[in-house]
């Protein structure tokens, strides 16, 4: 059995789970992921009032049913969850079951509604909401050697990399099919397959709704030359070292990830929209309050003035707006996700 010592050398996949996730990982500290990095969640209210109106949706999608479900997956520290409830219509909110799945402990002072637990329950009935989990789900990296082989990276707790045996099986059918590295020594790839495998789980977990996973993201006709490994600490960019000291993190594949709840569930007619054609789509938008108002009715124009500025940076291109967002019905007929969430153009605002 391994100690996690300096020494040891493990593959991206092992080494991140025990950074993250182990009895002293990085996301079991009390402050939470928001003491490290700023999501979504956490940039403005904007967006839990989003998700809201989008479980809104379903619920009518859905026939108004005696329980609605709503499951925050990676739940932080309960904040989107929090704020849900808060933004729902009364009349949704007492039908509505929330359950946080994170692997931290329950927070305290938590909504009493609000189930906490390692995993989300089967059978939901409503909506599953991924936000930045799956760039959590720790994967393997590959790395092109010398002479034109993919091969897996080792890494020890202090950061140092070399380059173990060459990818086979799964890994490599993964690798070829969905990130297809050229012969070029020093190219690197993250293995998405467990994140595949993950969200096919959680697809699985939902009877009749929708489930949706936001992260930043790439397609296998764009994928980064050598992957998008990194790390977070205290608010900043840092190097990914695997000791438990900061985050560590890599864009998701949710072209595969799609494909793969559709191979594992068969549930056809899901799609991957930009966070700002999304969030628009439910009302976000980051367009200007009339100068009139200002004259007429000061603080209100100064609320709407505030809420544009969040609402700009919720949508904007080279930030937050570039997220993915996955959406996946299950149990509603294909041609429905047109009525719950509808295209918009995707460009700024003028």
């Amino acid at each position: 059995m391994t100690d996690g010592t300096a020494e040891e050398w493990r593959g991206w996949r092992a080494a991140t789970e025990a950074a993250l996730y182990g009895p002293d990982g990085f996301y079991r500290r009390p402050e939470g992921p928001a003491g490290h990095f700023r999501t979504s969640v956490h940039a403005s209210p904007l967006f839990a009032a989003a998700v809201a109106r989008l479980l809104c949706r379903v619920d009518e999608a859905l026939g108004r049913p005696p329980v609605l479900d709503f499951v925050d997956v990676a739940a932080g520290r309960g904040e989107l969850v929090t704020g849900v409830l808060a933004a729902l219509p009364a009349d949704v909110a007492a039908r509505t079951r929330a359950c946080a799945v994170e692997l931290a402990d329950r927070p305290p002072g938590l909504d009493h509604r609000i189930e906490w637990r390692p995993k989300p329950p089967r059978g939901i009935t409503g909506l599953l909401f991924a936000n930045e989990w799956l760039d959590n789900v720790p994967v393997e990296i590959a790395e092109v050697d010398a002479s034109g082989v993919a091969r897996r990276v080792l890494v020890r707790r202090d950061g140092t990399e070399r380059l173990g045996e060459p990818l086979s099986g799964a890994e490599a059918e993964w690798l070829a099919r969905w990130w297809p590295l050229p012969a070029e020594e020093g190219l690197r790839a993250e293995v998405g397959l467990p994140r595949d495998e993950a969200w096919a789980e959680a697809v699985g977990a939902v009877a009749r709704g929708l489930a949706v996973a936001v992260d930043y993201a790439h397609t296998v006709d764009a994928r980064p030359l050598f992957g998008s490994l990194t790390g977070f600490r205290a608010g900043r960019e840092t190097a990914p070292v695997p000791d438990g000291s900061c985050d560590v993190t890599a864009h998701v594949a949710l072209d595969s990830a799609l494909d793969a709840a559709l191979e594992a569930c068969g549930v056809p007619g899901g799609r991957v929209l930009t966070q700002r054609a999304a969030l628009r789509a439910l009302g976000v938008a980051g367009a200007r309050p009339p100068l009139s108002l200002a004259t007429t009715q000061p603080a209100a124009y100064v609320r709407a003035l505030a809420s544009a500025g969040e609402a700009a940076e919720l949508t904007a291109s080279g930030g937050l707006g570039d997220f993915g967002w996955l959406l996946q019905p299950v149990g509603i007929e294909s041609a429905s996700l047109g009525d719950l969430l509808v295209d918009v153009p995707d460009h700024e605002e003028q």
